[in-house]
């Protein structure tokens, strides 16, 4: 899974995430994925399909913080070997 992160663009990732994460906007008053993560804190995320949609729409957005984070930690061992 790591390897296939690494090997993925970091544009793909960055669109993905934008176009799912704010889907149907112009449409509603909030993003789709805002009112997905306010159901789920509210406790009103019951249904399957709810929690599908939600794991759909917040799992680009995650895989884009993951590929952050590690691009940040390899950059940050890269630089201490050198030193």
């Amino acid at each position: 899974m790591i390897k296939f992160l690494d090997n993925m663009s970091l544009i793909s990732l960055i669109f993905m995430a934008a176009i799912l994460g704010i889907t149907p906007y112009p449409m509603e008053a909030e993003p789709h994925s805002i009112q997905k993560i306010l159901m789920l804190v509210n406790g009103e995320l019951h249904k399957p399909i709810d929690i599908l949609d939600l794991f759909f729409h917040t799992t680009p957005t995650i895989l884009l913080m993951i590929k952050l984070y590690r691009m940040y930690v390899l950059k940050i061992g890269i630089e201490i070997k050198e030193n």
